[in-house]
């Protein structure tokens, strides 16, 4: 009999999600179509498609939803995302970056504009009904936030739901400076579900025992949670002579010491902002007890940057704690002992949000 995946919304009442979300694979299979291929994904930053006529094939989700896409900026400087697969035969369509005037599917010649119209192809002078709308290279929904892409395959929610809160919190950041360090990116395998990654970042409840040095870092007493319909954020208040943001009186945070900006938005995309820049994690599921999270670096004040000695080596340090105790959890939540817990009211109600958003896709 399949688990009831309710979840109460008053949080004072609530019981976590049923512990078979993180270990049974109908329920990671489920997650891929009913949550992952109807939500936004963050995809790059247009300083990648500079150039009219530039071209950047990419996968949506790699290891999940793997749907090939393909990024283009056509001679009227529109960004444009394409469904990389030739509407001939399927044949991905093109596979490496570059630059190009027209799309030409090597397989049997059929020619696309960079807008994804269809041009021409050869031996089809008896075909009837031919070209029609159909032979047009799909359009997938597009959005943009600043220099940031973000892509959706079929989105039970519009763009601005998604991130309004997140783009009005922070409209004073100059996103156009930030740019992308590769040197100090990378990606991490965790041994754990996806959700149960994502439980853990939503929290603060575990900084004190899990994470030393921040720990010291932030005002543990200060840390807060705010939730949104389709995200939330965690704001972490600076410790006595810890960096924090300058913020201008515009923001609404002027006058606190905030020392990072935690935002999650549904289901697996964090976007972490400290006063040298932004760390985004993408939490990509890869079977149901394994995960790659990429963690990718843009760094907007250098002097900070550099004056904080190595920020990403504190990063990777709290990234490491977390995987261990996740993966610890992962066995944890196997046992024929263990289902459901309760949430703490004041330090888990991300983790509470979360849950209610996995039930109403999932259910």
């Amino acid at each position: 009999m399949e688990p009831t995946l309710e979840v109460d919304e008053d949080i004072r009442r609530a019981w976590t999600i049923p512990s078979a979300v993180y270990t049974d694979p109908v329920y990671f299979a489920r997650a891929r179509e009913r949550i992952f291929a109807r939500c936004w994904h963050f995809l790059t930053d247009a300083d990648r498609l500079k150039t009219p006529g530039h071209l950047l094939p990419c996968t949506l989700l790699e290891g999940c939803l793997d749907e090939p896409l393909l990024l283009t900026r056509d001679a009227h400087d529109q960004l444009h995302c394409l469904a990389n697969i030739c509407t001939h035969r399927g044949n991905l369509l093109v596979e490496g970056e570059g630059n190009a005037t027209a799309l030409r599917c090597r397989y049997h010649g059929r020619r696309f504009a960079l807008d994804g119209r269809f041009l021409s192809m050869p031996e089809f002078e008896d075909a009837r009904d031919f070209p029609s709308a159909a032979d047009d290279l799909p359009r997938v929904p597009l959005a943009r936030w600043d220099k940031f892409l973000f892509a959706a395959i079929d989105p039970a929610f519009s763009f601005d739901e998604w991130l309004g809160p997140l783009r009005a919190r922070l409209a004073w950041l100059p996103l156009g400076d930030f740019l992308f360090d590769p040197a100090h990116s990378r990606d991490y395998l965790v041994r754990a579900n996806w959700a149960l990654y994502c439980d853990n970042y939503l929290e603060g409840f575990h900084i004190p025992y899990v994470h030393a040095a921040l720990n010291q870092a932030l005002d543990y007493g200060a840390y807060r949670t705010e939730l949104f319909a389709l995200c939330n954020l965690q704001l972490g208040i600076a410790a006595g002579g810890e960096e924090a943001f300058d913020l201008p009186p515009a923001s609404p945070d002027y006058g606190q010491r905030v020392a990072a900006y935690y935002f999650w938005l549904f289901p697996n995309l964090m976007l972490n902002f400290y006063p040298w820049g932004l760390s985004v994690n993408i939490v990509q599921p890869l079977a149901v007890d394994r995960t790659r999270v990429s963690f990718l670096t843009y760094v907007w004040d250098h002097a900070r940057f550099a004056r904080g000695g190595n920020p990403i080596a504190a990063i990777d340090r709290v990234e490491r704690e977390d995987e261990d105790i996740v993966e610890r959890v992962q066995q944890g939540v196997r046992s024929r002992f263990y289902d459901r817990g309760r949430y703490s009211p004041r330090r888990e109600s991300g983790v509470h949000h979360f849950h209610r958003l996995l039930a109403r896709f999932l259910a």
